[in-house]
């Protein structure tokens, strides 16, 4: 089908959806959204402040732990979007808009970053403290591992988020205005060069904010173990919010069971390939049986209650989702679909609290602070996402391969 083609039927679409589909909530329920939003911002912020009074130093690395848990998630939305315009896919126009609310969140993860620097000397002591200028590996590492370094990189990480984010969900808003095919363009055209920008900075944030907490451990494969965390967060937090608005009869035109079938399989994959690569850098060390490399595994199993969490992530964040998610008919369930969301998401922070917080912790003990340390920034993006649901259009109204998403089937 050609653009103009494509155009004209994706108007018609539109049209037509106007008198079978809300293009966006009703009032009363964004107000009311909107409201729940800020009162989550609320308590969050009030968590974040107790956690800290209860203990700055752990209130931290809890903090670091629900940085990441929502910049993943942010980051996971933003690259959908890009995929999808690389690939000029027509299924997932439906399900863009959801993506392009978290990749909205950009800006606000850049604010939440704040934080992690103010209180960098505390969090990366190892390399930041005195006893780097004395140990051997730390002094080769200097060129790289170094505060101002450090905070240039952080920088441009978040400045290459926020505008890649901002781009990307403006022109499409901008779309819905005019129905201008260009814009469709000009997104797929910058869809490989911020592909690119995006694997870089996530790779190296993933080194710079999560790998250097322990900087005499090594992985390469390190940042595509981080993305994996970001797909499947950011899938099941669009299976959920799919779920809500088909349920509720929103975009019931646009959006059907289909492509909940997609959103499904797509969580599924991921949940594979995290898996994957979760075991690859496992065995890849355990063979090796470097030191400096089995200290990092060893202190996420031998030391007291962190076996238990690595067992967890291994049925939790794979067994369990697997066999859920591996059935036709639980994909297409609105609750079956749902359920496995909600288990990923969940642990998805169980992973995060893995990878950061044993560096502080040799003894596994969950407290209040860890939770406080979760609900400020969860707080803060609950209101974000649930202000961008309620003011603006569940879909892209005027894409030229809307009527492509309508049609979509899985056989």
């Amino acid at each position: 089908m050609s653009q103009a083609a494509a155009m004209t039927a994706g108007r018609a679409t539109g049209e037509k959806s106007k008198s079978d589909d809300a293009r966006k909530l009703p009032k009363d329920v964004g107000d009311t959204l909107t409201k729940a939003g800020m009162g989550l911002a609320v308590v969050g912020v009030v968590a974040a402040g107790a956690g800290y009074a209860m203990d700055p130093k752990r209130f931290a690395a809890s903090y670091l732990v629900g940085f990441l848990y929502v910049a993943t998630v942010a980051l996971g939305g933003l690259f959908f979007v890009l995929v999808q315009h690389l690939a000029r896919a027509g299924w997932s126009v439906a399900a863009r808009r959801q993506m392009e609310w978290l990749a909205g969140l950009l800006p606000a993860v850049a604010v939440l970053s704040i934080p992690i620097f103010v209180w960098a000397h505390d969090l990366y002591h190892h390399w930041m403290g005195p006893q780097a200028a004395t140990d051997p590996i730390l002094q080769k590492k200097a060129g790289y591992l170094n505060p101002s370094f450090f905070y240039g990189r952080s920088a441009f990480y978040v400045l290459v988020w926020v505008g890649l984010g901002l781009y990307f969900t403006r022109t499409s808003r901008a779309q819905d205005e005019s129905g201008d095919t260009k814009l469709t363009e000009k997104m797929q055209a910058a869809s490989a060069p911020a592909m690119i920008l995006f694997a870089l900075t996530t790779t190296f944030a993933a080194f710079d904010w999560v790998m250097s907490l322990d900087p005499h451990w090594y992985s390469t494969i390190f940042g595509v173990y981080v993305f994996a965390g970001c797909a499947t967060s950011s899938l099941s937090v669009l299976a959920l919010i799919t779920v809500q608005l088909q349920q509720r009869g929103y975009f019931r035109k646009i959006s059907t069971i289909e492509h909940r079938h997609d959103i499904g399989k797509l969580l599924f994959g991921f949940i594979v390939f995290f898996a994957y690569i979760g075991f690859s850098q496992f065995l890849l060390i355990w063979y090796a049986d470097i030191p400096e490399e089995t200290i990092w595994y060893h202190h996420r199993w031998d030391d007291a209650g962190w076996a238990k969490v690595s067992l967890a992530i291994l049925f939790g964040h794979f067994v369990i989702p697997f066999l859920l998610l591996l059935s036709r008919h639980v994909k297409r369930n609105a609750l079956g679909l749902s359920v496995g969301a909600v288990i990923m998401l969940v642990m998805h922070y169980v992973d995060l609290y893995w990878l950061v917080m044993p560096t502080f912790d040799h003894h596994f003990h969950f407290s209040v602070v860890d939770i406080c340390g979760l609900l400020g920034p969860l707080g803060i993006v609950a209101f974000l996402l649930a202000r961008q649901a309620a003011k603006g259009p569940l879909y892209p109204l005027r894409d030229p391969r809307l009527a492509e998403t309508v049609k979509v089937d899985n056989p």
